[in-house]
């Protein structure tokens, strides 16, 4: 049976609760699915306990930002220790850096002549890691914009008016964090971005992995990463990367999957 190993609830920049993603992926009969929140393992405790009472495994996980010659690379951590306390503190502080540019974003909206306030977007996020899709999920209900998309294309994407960048550590930092809680470091996305040139360094820090199979990947680039992940001895893992039906056009859960065998893989090399 097959498992979705990217997908994002509200503990980060998701639009479904812990419980309601672990119900999802139950309707649609995966039987594992990984919880990667951005900076925080928020979201995974609740999920595990909708999965043990649905039978749906959820594969402890996280997603750590870094950037590194002008590119942003995202490295997915999985099988993490969730009482590690080093980690929690370091995943504490990356939370921290999100608010400070959350801050200075609203600032910006409201030099534009917006509406938006800091207070609309913690209302939103709640007590997870605040994110610019409840940005974009403030400017809708202000009626600013109609969807999270044309919130990212018209104000808050990289480049656009209101956009300010935020602390991200570096790859091979990133990768080392993630094997120091115990768990298998993963390359994200790599069609997104020119990130080959950074795998030697990635997997002298222990990189597990490549997540071959993703919605932005052609079906020739899919083929491309998992060539690439045998012939360097990782990992070919995937997910949906799922966030929310408006997240991105053609967003939608479970769009992506791999085969348990991946999950059987990962425990492997964390063992």
């Amino acid at each position: 049976m097959p498992a979705d190993l990217h997908i994002h609830t509200t503990s980060s920049d998701g639009g479904c609760t812990p419980e309601e993603i672990v119900r999802m992926a139950k309707s649609i009969n995966l039987e594992a699915i990984a919880i990667t929140d951005h900076d925080t393992l928020e979201g995974i405790g609740p999920a595990m306990k909708a999965g043990r009472t649905s039978g749906v495994e959820v594969i402890p996980g996280i997603e750590l930002g870094s950037y590194t010659r002008g590119e942003e690379i995202h490295i997915l951590g999985y099988l993490v220790e969730l009482d590690n306390q080093s980690f929690l503190e370091r995943l504490a502080y990356l939370r921290e850096t999100r608010v400070y540019r959350m801050e200075r974003m609203v600032e910006k909206l409201q030099e534009l002549g917006f509406s938006v306030t800091m207070e609309m977007v913690t209302d939103i996020s709640g007590s997870g890691s605040v994110g610019r899709p409840h940005l974009a999920a403030a400017l809708i209900k202000i009626g600013t914009v109609e969807t999270v998309f044309e919130a990212f294309e018209k104000f808050i994407g990289a480049g656009r008016p209101a956009y300010v960048p935020r602390y991200k550590m570096e790859p091979v930092e990133a990768v080392k964090l993630i094997k120091s809680a115990g768990g298998a470091a993963v390359l994200a996305h790599p069609g997104l971005n020119v990130s080959e040139h950074l795998l030697c360094e990635l997997i002298k820090a222990g990189l597990d992995g490549i997540e071959a199979d993703h919605p932005s990947h052609s079906g020739e680039q899919s083929r491309y990463f998992k060539l690439l992940a045998r012939q360097k001895g990782l990992i070919a893992t995937g997910g949906s990367d799922y966030h929310s039906p408006g997240h991105k056009e053609g967003s939608r859960f479970g769009i992506v999957t791999v085969p348990y065998k991946v999950v059987e893989e990962l425990k492997k090399r964390v063992e």
